[in-house]
């Protein structure tokens, strides 16, 4: 079906035209960010095209073009946009997709996103005038003013018929951000699938004859409220195609699933299932299911979210459990996927390069939970079933949602299938008492809203700020200048001072303040790094900064205290950055791009950076890994990376495009957010990263590096601590002092520490042996006299001792030499007392079993009298207790219990 397909319509040509396209109109191309959103924690995954544009519309940044054009990678599992249930039980719905964009931030507007989107898809793609449809805005609640500025646009275009556009009001026509913030009218470009099958209204285009193939938002308002609108200072577009969609439409086909971009992983999984095309067209669900899922996976883990327990993790395990039992559906009952994985990375590697970089990661990590979920799935369903059968006798209709949470913490079935089987039997779970259940074990769903919290509350306040002062000609254009690269001391006027979100000529002593100055030269906390602290100071005054923001796009603030005077706008300052603290920061910094590399050399390259936190005291390195880091490697690890400080590299740093550094092989880091123009560092031939933070200027400045711990983080997720420079020194200092201490108090060397206390130890062991021994032989003697007088009670022979100084094991031998002296008819219960507790042990010959007498019942029974518990089997048993003072009164009784309790 899809073998023949010309050149120009393959997926990869049509990403590709559209990208040129817009490149030809001025655009820069942007490439995808991470399905990671960096540094967005209100999202769990990003989930539409303008995810990496969000702090641009904020406000928040400012980018250096005004035009840009995309294909974003988008994960939709959770929280609000959620498409996971209707993937595979349609032919248009994915948890993975590609969004294909274009944005004008403050220049072109709505007569040129209109223009070009319909030559784009008439001229260039060739789809017939006459199958396009339009619809703009128009209030269905008649506050906001129709946009006939954008009807009339569509009217005008060439070939475009009249009677193809339609009205529609705020629910399908007008995009809003949030509750307040940009917001404005959009207009949608939907494709007749089925032309002449009928008249067209507004009601057709909501049904499956159309397809919407384009969204293109007009941002020109600001909402201040529910009913306030105000016109934007400069008005925007936001567009947003469906790849797989215009791919469909481009290559004949209804279904997004029958595309050179699926279509060859549905005939793979159809290959290893042997089916026919008609088998496989009579149970396309889970074929459907198994493509998407897989593909899913695959970027996922090439972003770095691996299979785990927790939030995104969780999304990656849940995925690929719930294709593999899709493939069971199929008589798939081994691991199959990577096959399947394969396929994708071929397809998609040409645009996306990091499905072929991670390429033994991903097949790695699919075929271990493959395999793991393999283990446990029969019982896991069968469990279920078990569960759904009571659940029907009982005449109900919904599973708890604590069961489905214990399905899946003990026997690792997630939620997501448990409620797919439930379905297919008509049957449904509480979903929000599993998500109660599970909240100390994860987040993954509702994990944010689509574009999360807005910014800060005084954005506002600072964008006007910034604005009079760059009218004041105080700053340029772009705003505060940023350079926490150069020199440490920086001199500027004191241009603003905000107290409690409003600006103040001066600020007293002891007061919180935020001051604005011209430029910065202290760090913003980012990439893991964290931010700097110092001073600004100036005559007769200063200011102990303890933060740094940006609050909006174009200024930052430094956040702190007026430690002594009066500081004033306009007053000359002095900025200077603790220097000691930041380069015990920049030690560390440097110490883990040099541990990334040692761990790729010495663990695997699947070894990728999961996390990392830079502080002035250690470093935190969180990494890709299902196993220990034994001992032995991490003295290789702290091996590698001392002697690349001692060889001296210099620290290259270089500004240079993405495309061009990730063709160099760059390494990119987990959740990072990167530009078209990007920061490279680069030491000798071994480490070379994408890097915005501060470092030394060669490796021999880091002085020493030591790994001080190493241990889980998460499912999947390794986590390495260290120390370099004056930390690491210090602990030196501090091991040498302990070990001169150990030396001294063992009359010793340093060096001769060791054996000295290994001698010591044999002396010990010895000495402990001859003094059990010499115990053991005393409680033999109190035996001895013990097993000469035991109390006949209907011809079975009890004995009761109390043996001082006895521990549990010496009672034991005890109660072998009784039964050895009373091989039958022969019943003891022998206790000694420790730390004041009693500890008891009972002995019962086997032939007394059958006569109603047991040594666990026996141990109970006296255990009980002691406050205590305990137990065994019928011919020795172990308990204790806690009441000491009556362990002669519980003995006593143990003749009328055998009196009692022995039959025959």
């Amino acid at each position: 079906m899809t073998n023949n397909i010309p050149p120009h319509l393959t997926g990869n040509a049509i990403r590709r035209t559209f990208i040129d396209y817009f490149e030809e109109q001025r655009h820069a191309f942007v490439p995808s960010s991470s399905l990671v959103p960096g540094g967005d924690a209100t999202l769990l995954f990003s989930n539409s095209g303008m995810v990496q544009f969000k702090d641009v519309f904020l406000g928040t940044d400012k980018r250096d073009y005004t035009r840009a054009a995309n294909s974003q990678k988008c994960m939709r599992v959770a929280g609000k946009h959620n498409d996971l249930d209707d993937v595979g039980r349609d032919d248009t719905h994915h948890t993975f997709f590609e969004m294909l964009g274009n944005w004008s931030f403050g220049d072109y507007y709505k007569k040129e996103a209109i223009e070009w989107a319909w030559h784009l898809l008439t001229a260039v793609w060739g789809i017939p005038k006459d199958r396009l449809y339009a619809t703009v805005f128009r209030d269905d609640k008649g506050n906001i003013p129709t946009d006939e500025e954008a009807a009339d646009l569509w009217r005008a275009q060439p070939g475009f018929d009249p009677t193809h556009l339609f009205y529609f009001g705020r629910k399908d026509n007008f995009w809003e951000m949030a509750e307040t913030g940009p917001c404005g009218p959009n207009s949608e470009i939907h494709i007749d699938l089925r032309p002449g099958t009928g008249p067209v209204t507004k009601e057709t285009l909501d049904n499956d004859r159309f397809l919407e193939l384009w969204n293109l938002v007009f941002m020109q308002y600001n909402r201040l409220g529910p009913d306030t609108l105000e016109p934007l200072p400069a008005t925007h577009v936001d567009t947003g195609m469906g790849f797989e969609r215009i791919v469909a439409v481009l290559q004949g086909q209804t279904s997004t699933y029958r595309t050179d971009l699926i279509w060859p992983v549905i005939l793979k999984t159809q290959e290893l299932t042997g089916h026919t095309d008609e088998q496989r067209e009579a149970d396309i669900t889970p074929y459907r299911v198994i493509a998407d899922h897989v593909r899913a996976a695959a970027f996922l883990i090439a972003d770095g979210v691996i299979p785990g327990n927790l939030g995104r993790n969780y999304v990656t395990r849940m995925i690929i459990r719930r294709a593999y039992r899709f493939g069971g559906k199929l008589g798939l009952t081994e691991p199959f996927m990577t096959q399947i994985a394969a396929i994708i990375i071929e397809g998609y590697s040409e645009a996306f390069s990091e499905l072929a970089t991670h390429r033994e990661a991903i097949l790695r990590y699919i075929t271990r939970e493959e395999e793991q979920f393999q283990r446990t799935l029969d019982r896991a369903t069968a469990q279920l079933h078990t569960l759904l059968d009571q659940l029907a006798r009982d005449g109900k209709t919904t599973l708890p949602g604590a069961q489905a949470a214990d399905l899946y913490t003990t026997l690792g079935m997630p939620f997501e299938i448990t409620k797919d089987i439930a379905e297919e039997r008509g049957l449904h779970v509480d979903e929000a008492g599993f998500r109660l259940a599970m909240e100390a074990h994860r987040q993954a769903s509702g994990a944010g809203q689509a574009m999360g919290v807005m910014g800060e509350w005084d954005t506002e306040l600072y964008r006007n700020l910034r604005d009079e002062l760059a009218l004041q000609g105080k700053l340029p254009p772009e705003g505060v200048g940023y350079n926490p690269f150069g020199s440490l001391t920086l001199a500027g006027e004191v241009l603003a001072l905000v107290v409690d979100g409003q600006p103040e000529g001066s600020v007293p002593p002891g007061s919180p303040v935020e001051v604005v100055l011209p430029e910065i030269n202290f760090y913003i906390e980012s990439g893991g790094q964290m931010g700097d602290i110092g001073t600004v100071s100036g005559e007769g005054w200063e200011i102990a900064i303890s933060g740094i923001r940006r609050p909006a796009a174009g200024i930052i603030t430094l956040t702190g205290e007026v430690a002594r005077g009066t500081p004033r706008v306009g007053d000359a300052s002095l900025a200077e950055v603790d220097a000691a603290r930041r380069m015990d920061i920049q030690r560390n910094h440097t110490a883990t791009h040099l541990l990334h590399s040692a761990l790729h050399n010495l663990i695997g390259t699947h070894a990728r950076q999961a996390g990392s936190l830079v502080a002035p005291d250690r470093l935190r390195f969180d990494f890709t890994h299902t196993e220990a880091v034994s001992y032995e490697q991490i003295e290789q690890l702290e091996i590698f990376v001392n002697e690349k400080i001692l060889e001296n590299f210099p620290i290259e740093i270089v500004y240079k495009p993405l495309k061009e550094a990730q063709g160099e092989g760059t390494m990119a880091l987990f959740g990072e957010k990167y530009g078209e123009i990007v920061r490279t560092v680069r030491m000798g031939e071994f480490s070379y990263e994408l890097c915005g933070g501060t470092h030394v200027r060669e490796t021999n400045d880091i002085g020493l590096f030591t790994i001080v711990s190493e241990g889980s983080a998460a499912a999947g997720i390794r986590r390495i601590e260290a120390i370099t420079g004056r930390g690491a020194y210090r602990q030196m200092q501090q091991r040498r002092h302990l070990l001169v201490q150990a030396a001294q108090l063992l009359n010793s060397g340093p060096e001769q520490v060791v054996d000295k206390a290994g001698a010591l130890l044999e002396n010990l062991a010895a000495a402990q042996k001859e003094i059990a021994s010499l115990r053991a032989n005393a409680v033999s003697a109190q035996m001895a006299g013990a097993l000469d007088a035991p109390e006949l009670v209907r011809g079975v022979s009890v004995l009761t001792a109390i043996l001082n100084d006895a521990d549990t094991d010496t009672l034991r031998q005890m109660a072998d030499k009784f039964r050895e002296r009373h091989p039958e008819n022969g019943v003891a219960l022998l206790a000694t007392i420790n730390d004041g507790k009693p500890i008891i042990i009972a002995a019962v010959t086997k032939d007394l079993n059958g006569r109603g007498l047991k040594a666990g019942d026996l141990a109970g029974f006296v255990a009980r009298q002691l406050g205590g518990g305990g137990g065994g089997g019928p011919t020795l048993a172990q308990a204790g207790g806690r009441e000491a003072g009556r362990l002669g009164e519980a003995l006593g009784s143990v003749t009328g219990w055998v009196e009692e309790n022995l039959s025959g």
